[in-house]
């Protein structure tokens, strides 16, 4: 009888630390916005967009005002949060097109962060935007993702799923499998059954959502694009500017309403207090339609507009509520400190720091100049000030974000040296990461 209750002992206790284990292990999920400006969250001003779940995202947790994505287009930045390092070093510089680039795509050499996290014992899922390879062989899941549903160009129809030069890109793993639906709703779908039957495990999910990104379509709205459809086909009635925003309003809501879903489904299945969610835009939102909150320029260009995002973390118990980081924070920091977070080994090399004591701490990040480029275009961003040049000939603009947010005054002719420093910078990083990707 002894003996028998011995072993039920040690079974519990075994069982007991499994689940301790488990514990110390949490789930992570990065949610990104498409084309989103910093202005068009309720938590970040928007009078006309209502985003109550991601508003509750920001009040329980952390509301960054000083983040920005790496690139002011789409590939540079997924490039950069997937693999902690300046998209220039890896080879995506520029938006990776459907018709100019299907050969192109992010090296398998490269280390994702979700090959990095398997190697803790995680399982990982991707569904919606990938944008960096449209060939097999750069598929998510030839790049440590176990699950991957979604589309690998710069967007698709969000009803038919064809993409901009007229072909039918909606993928279940590395085969095409098309399925009905609305792009943003199947996205959180996805997400959300994956988190149900990974419940019992830790897992990485990598949500990339399509929205707010063109075409304009709402859950109504029928389908423009079908099989052989050709870039730069007119859309039959276009949209006054009204009609415009409505969709795009209703756009974001409906993935507000998804991270809803999401942050729901972890509360059921008691992972609430067990999971850290990062969620962030890829860049400023386009000319044509959103809000980048009274910064200036917008999708593409190196102004704050272009590069200044709406980001959040929340991790309920382990991150306090309702804090306002004003850190300056790049996407690639994601990777880093995801790793430390599950206890995972740093691959050497990053160019992103560790954000996991400051974000649990409040711990000062150490001081550090950061860089962008694109198209010819470099900006630097030195504590306060900021400089910008423009082309190789242009005059350089140098700004005082501190004191000139809207980068309206331009102080390079009051501070000769320090322009003269900052270039020298400039010339330096840009030497670096361009020499590591040839």
């Amino acid at each position: 009888m002894f003996n028998k209750l011995l072993i039920i002992f040690f079974v519990a206790a075994s069982l007991t630390n499994c689940a301790a284990q488990k514990q110390d292990k949490p789930n992570i999920i990065v949610i990104m916005a498409d084309d989103m400006g910093y202005g068009d969250l309720s938590c970040y001003g928007s009078t006309l967009i209502n985003t109550p779940n991601l508003d509750k995202m920001a009040s329980e947790g952390i509301k960054f005002t000083d983040f920005h994505s790496n690139g002011s287009v789409c590939s540079p930045t997924r490039a950069a949060i997937l693999t902690g390092k300046y998209q220039q070093r890896v080879g995506i510089d520029g938006v990776v097109t459907a018709k100019q680039h299907r050969d192109v795509g992010l090296a398998t050499s490269e280390k994702t962060f979700a090959e990095a996290i398997k190697d803790a014992g995680y399982v990982t899922g991707m569904f919606g935007k990938w944008h960096v390879g449209y060939k097999t062989e750069f598929n998510p899941i030839n790049q440590g993702f176990d699950e991957y549903i979604g589309y690998v160009s710069g967007n698709v129809d969000y009803h038919s799923h064809i993409d901009q030069v007229g072909y039918l890109d909606w993928w279940d793993g590395d085969k095409i499998k098309n399925e009905e639906g609305y792009s943003t709703d199947l996205i959180t779908e996805h997400s959300v059954n994956f988190i149900k039957r990974h419940k019992d495990e830790p897992f990485l999910l990598y949500i990339p959502h399509e929205a707010p990104h063109g075409p304009f379509q709402g859950r109504l709205s029928k389908a423009e694009r079908t099989v052989g459809w050709k870039d730069g086909a007119k859309q039959k009635g276009k949209m006054s500017e009204e009609e415009l925003n409505t969709i795009y309003k209703e756009m974001v809501e409906v993935m507000d309403e998804g991270v809803g879903k999401v942050m729901a489904t972890l509360k059921e299945l008691n992972l609430d207090k067990n999971t850290l969610i990062f969620f962030c835009s890829d860049n400023g939102a386009s000319r044509k339609v959103g809000s980048n909150g009274g910064l200036r320029g917008y999708k593409s260009t190196l102004w704050e507009g272009g590069h200044r995002v709406s980001a959040m973390a929340w991790y309920p118990g382990k991150i306090k509520p309702n804090q306002v980081n004003n850190e300056t924070i790049l996407t690639m920091d994601l990777f880093p400190t995801i790793m430390d977070f599950v206890g995972a080994k740093t691959p050497e090399g990053l160019d992103g720091v560790n954000l996991k004591n400051n974000l649990t701490t409040g711990e000062a990040l150490q001081e550090r100049d950061v860089f962008w480029g694109y198209v010819g275009r470099k900006a630097i961003r030195q504590g306060d000030w900021k400089l910008i040049l423009r082309s190789k000939t242009a005059e350089p603009l140098l700004y005082n974000l501190k004191e000139d947010i809207e980068e309206s005054n331009n102080l390079a002719s009051q501070h000769p040296e320090m322009v003269e420093t900052m270039l020298k910078k400039l010339q330096v990083w840009s030497d670096d990461v361009n020499s590591t990707s040839e």
